[in-house]
């Protein structure tokens, strides 16, 4: 009978009942997982000791293996690390390609994907994506954050954790931060919401994805902002949903466009305190346009409020669920933008009578959030930090705002246009037909620029050209520096 040295790599099979001694069958296997590349050069092995227990076997033939392993050459001693596959291999052994006999996938048949995922846009790498550096769409201050407080808060529920830490948490989340977070938006942010209606999500990528497999049947119709956030198109796509693209212009997305286009859509996805990636705010005869609309025509509205924290020429604006007399509108927001986008926690403001349905959704999709980082959150806000940060970082992004703003009228006068410079984290910059963003961005990115294409976000056949910036990680005192680099690359386009 075999045993197997589980959940140690490479699982190895010894047969006591085989002609062949154990120290060679051992030999054989790491032997075989080294040529084969499923154990790589610098790998640590665990120790003879723990492998001859989890075999159940005498450590003298592990010894044995490991020796006869060491003297040609496969395994090597490091002080302080113990074992490890040797790092000097010859190259047929360090090779990372499919290990000898498997069948290309190519000659395995049909392999069908669901028709959501083949309608997508192919996912190609995008040089601006999640890198750090000048312009970095998405990026916060991330050496402002208050760490040490953090940490604090992060130790202390580790050493405290009860018995219930360990189990699920309620799918809803955290009724410590369900109420906090509750409290903050009814004051902050005129959202008409108790704690019973807060789900805490994995970021608001993860709140849309939830509502488009809740509200709609594959082959809904979703109004969705043009230009608007890719990201979320694809939740809504991946759920089965058709995307209507409506305009947006000065006062947000035109709802008469809208209509005129798809009167009988199911739902909107709106950003109306700060659109993506134009940064205009829906004004008030549009916000009463869309709610009568979505009354009128049993639609859901999903706001997306994604940076409202962050105006500089005027108050927030209140919610367009604060609106909403009819509880069409559902509420998301996220703390990536706030605090830190590793965090994944965001939240929706669910309709009461829609709750169940959100519950029976999260359930079947992951259970809920993880409960250590929401129970830190929780002491985090209720300690009056998380709104003194707020605060403190919507002076200095508001000093970045301007810095950039003044250089870019400095430096690229005449060059391009700017648009949504009122709030948020990022500007947008226009560009005369013609020129292409995406060649701009890509040789920016050389420079160590990390710009967005303005007509990445858009969905229809004649996009704006322009450039997307973000503000918020790039230090006042670097943005002019950057303004110069992204002149030379926009002069000598």
């Amino acid at each position: 009978m075999k045993k197997i040295a589980s959940g140690i790599l490479p699982v190895i099979a010894v047969d006591r009942k085989s002609s062949k001694p154990l120290h060679q069958q051992i030999y054989d296997a790491y032997r075989e997982a080294i040529a084969s590349g499923t154990l790589r050069p610098g790998q640590r092995i665990p120790s003879t000791r723990l492998l001859a227990k989890e075999l159940g076997v005498s450590r003298v033939p592990v010894l044995n293996a490991y020796a006869q392993l060491l003297a040609e050459g496969y395994l090597e001693s490091v002080v302080g690390a113990g074992t490890i596959i040797s790092r000097l291999l010859p190259e047929q052994f360090t090779s990372t390609a499919p290990a000898r006999g498997k069948i290309a996938s190519s000659h395995a048949g049909p392999r069908p994907v669901a028709r959501q995922i083949a309608s997508l846009p192919a996912t190609q790498y995008r040089p601006w994506w999640n890198r750090f550096g000048a312009f970095g769409v998405g990026q916060v201050a991330f050496d402002q954050f208050p760490i040490q407080v953090w940490s604090r808060l992060v130790a202390r529920h580790s050493r405290d954790m009860q018995r219930r830490s360990f189990h699920y948490g309620d799918p809803m989340g955290s009724p410590a931060l369900r109420e906090s977070v509750a409290g903050y938006l009814r004051t902050s942010r005129s959202v008409h919401c108790e704690p019973e209606q807060v789900m805490i999500v994995a970021g608001s990528q993860q709140a849309l994805e939830i509502s488009a497999r809740v509200l709609f049947e594959p082959g809904s119709r979703v109004w969705t902002e043009e230009p608007g956030y890719r990201f979320g198109q694809g939740a809504f796509a991946l759920a089965g949903c058709k995307l209507v693209p409506v305009p947006v212009d000065s006062e947000g997305l035109d709802v008469a466009a809208g209509i005129r286009k798809c009167r009988t859509a199911r739902g909107a996805m709106v950003t109306p305190s700060h659109q993506f990636p134009l940064g205009m705010t829906m004004s008030a005869s549009r916000r009463l346009q869309l709610l009568s609309w979505a009354h009128s025509n049993g639609a859901w509205i999903l706001e997306d409020d994604y940076d409202s924290e962050y105006r500089y020429e005027s108050p927030p604006i209140p919610s367009l669920q604060g609106m909403d007399v009819n509880a069409r509108v559902l509420y998301i927001g996220t703390f990536s933008k706030v605090l830190f986008p590793a965090l994944r926690l965001g939240y929706i403001v669910i309709p009461t009578d829609l709750v169940r349905h959100f519950v029976t959704a999260r359930i079947a999709m992951d259970l809920g959030s993880p409960n250590l980082h929401q129970e830190v959150l929780a002491d985090f806000m209720r300690s009056g930090d998380f709104e003194r940060h707020i605060r403190r970082m919507r002076i200095l992004y508001r000093e970045r705002r301007s810095m950039l703003v003044d250089c870019i009228q400095k430096e690229l006068a005449g060059q391009m246009e700017i648009v949504g410079a009122q709030a948020g984290m990022h500007l947008a910059v226009t560009f005369p037909a013609g020129i292409s963003d995406v060649e701009i961005a890509q040789r920016a990115a050389l420079q160590n620029l990390w710009i967005w294409p303005l007509s990445s976000t858009y969905q229809g056949a004649a996009p704006q050209p322009g450039l997307i910036l973000g503000f918020g990680s790039t230090r006042t005192a670097d943005i002019p520096r950057a303004v110069r680099k992204l002149r030379e690359l926009v002069v000598h386009k």
